[in-house]
């Protein structure tokens, strides 16, 4: 996000609230090109979002205020840019569904808490499947209506070229293409008049106040009602215990119950197939984005995906012929680099310290010593104006100052390509630790701001661990 871009967000708090902005941070990228960012003042905080594709957002911003007005948990719009580029949403917070999980899973395993929380998700899914996919305008979906056979052959094409052919999977193509036209006319057989989510994940998920609200559904379209459920129980990194699975697949037939008659046996046969292409879909986008343009941290989901497909494999009996794609897939599962190649990167910590000079270098808790120092002290400090004193490198207006009025732009971007040296190396290498320490005068302005842009940069390029810490922030005036 750019200054001018930065502005007309601000702005358009501004104009909305009538109030000004005190804090500004943005909010680390996930797996698209949008930008977020967290911004506020003592009243109120918000989300701003920038995305320059406007029939997305035009998608993002219809289905948000239908399933709003549906009672569907989804986030408040508040305003809207007049280029449709730039909008402000309500703050769910940061406690993703996945988070939680992982979080609570560390400590309890797979507990009664975590499965509570999928009932609390399961139960509204049918909810915005069929209410909310009632009158819903289908004309804005982006980039197809519905989850048709254009729409299929484009996953399952992604797949075959993003992750098939880089990970140097061989095959025959004409067979596979014959296959993948048997299995898309197969899948389309099913009914398919609801509002399908598309991204229907623990990561779209937030919990806030006890409640569950959903994000991220741009790419709704028309479609069966199997996709979205196969998309959550089979999410990949969540990775669901079998049992827990059946379990909550059962749960969600009963609560779809509630709305219409269902045909279990024929919604079962289904759902393996949606499953199958859910899997190969996401395959695709971990392909694209880690083999293709080099973002490792996606290639940590690949192990699981396998995981998934492999145990799918062995009860898969869907009534059409793919004998060249069921090959293909059981290659895939044998494949001892596609097992390991998300597992060698994943366990590096970059430990990340704003410090005053004042008060010493800080030490590396992890015992290695050594790591990168940085002296910001040659940047014009905003702590010397008395506008700034009481503010730190976290707030906006210190930010401003240090991105319009010094060089910090060159002094980060130097740091940040020899930190990203070691980081390439460590990654090799299987470390388990690096250390990072930004050092100001009072470690409070140049450090912190230095600090909080690194380990932002980091979290959203590599397979990593980041621990940020201010040490001085308790002395902060």
């Amino acid at each position: 996000m750019n200054t001018s871009e930065k502005n007309e967000i601000l702005q358009l708090f501004e104009h909305q609230f009538n109030e000004s902005v005190e804090t500004f941070e943005m909010l680390p990228q996930s797996g698209s090109y949008r930008e977020y960012c967290r911004l506020g003042n003592q009243n109120r905080t918000v989300i701003g979002a920038l995305n320059s594709d406007v029939k997305e957002n035009t998608a993002f911003l219809s289905f948000s205020n239908h399933l709003y007005h549906r009672g569907i948990k989804v986030p408040k719009i508040y305003t809207v840019s007049s280029d449709l580029k730039k909008y402000l949403l309500e703050d769910l917070g940061d406690t993703t569904l996945f988070a939680f999980l992982s979080k609570t899973r560390e400590e309890e395993g797979f507990s009664e808490n975590i499965i509570a929380e999928y009932k609390k998700v399961l139960t509204a899914l049918p909810r915005i499947q069929i209410i909310g996919g009632k009158d819903i305008d289908y004309s804005v979906c982006y980039p197809r209506e519905a989850f048709d056979k254009q729409s299929m052959m484009w996953d399952l094409n992604y797949f075959k070229y993003y992750f098939l052919k880089l990970a140097k999977i061989s095959f025959d193509e004409q067979a596979l293409e014959d296959d993948f036209q048997q299995f898309s006319n197969y899948l389309l057989s099913a009914s398919s008049n609801y509002f399908l989510y598309r991204d229907f994940q623990s990561r779209n998920v937030m919990l806030k106040n006890d409640e569950v609200y959903f994000i991220d559904y741009q790419g709704g379209r028309r479609g069966a009602l199997q996709y979205d459920l196969a998309s959550l129980l089979y999410d990949g990194k969540a990775d669901i215990p079998e049992s827990v699975r059946q379990h909550l697949f059962e749960f969600y037939l009963n609560e779809l119950k509630k709305y219409m008659k269902v045909d279990v046996e024929r919604f079962k046969a289904y759902f393996k197939g949606f499953v199958l292409i859910r899997i190969m879909q996401a395959m695709g986008a971990y392909g694209f984005r880690g083999f293709y343009e080099k973002k490792e941290h996606f290639l940590k989901s690949i192990p699981y995906a396998l995981k998934n497909l492999e145990f799918l494999l062995k009860d898969l009996d869907l009534p059409v012929k793919m004998p060249e794609l069921l090959n293909v897939l059981k290659s895939l599962t044998k494949s001892e680099v596609l097992k390991e190649i998300g597992k060698s990167d994943s366990d590096l910590t970059i430990r990340i310290t704003s410090f005053s000079y004042k008060k010493g270098i800080p030490e590396d808790p992890s015992g290695n010593g050594g790591g990168h120092v940085f002296d910001c002290r040659a940047i014009n400090n905003p702590g010397r104006y008395e506008e700034y004193k009481k503010l730190s490198g976290k707030d906006l207006a210190v930010q401003e100052f240090l991105e319009q009025k010094s060089e910090m732009g060159l002094f980060l971007e130097s740091a940040k390509k020899l930190v990203e040296q070691s980081v390439k190396v460590y990654l090799e290498r299987g470390f388990s630790h690096l250390s990072v320490s930004f050092g100001c005068t009072g470690g409070q302005h140049r450090s912190v701001y230095s600090a909080e842009k690194l380990s932002e940069y980091l979290q959203n390029n590599y397979p990593v661990n980041v621990v940020l810490v201010h040490r001085e922030q308790e002395n902060w005036r």
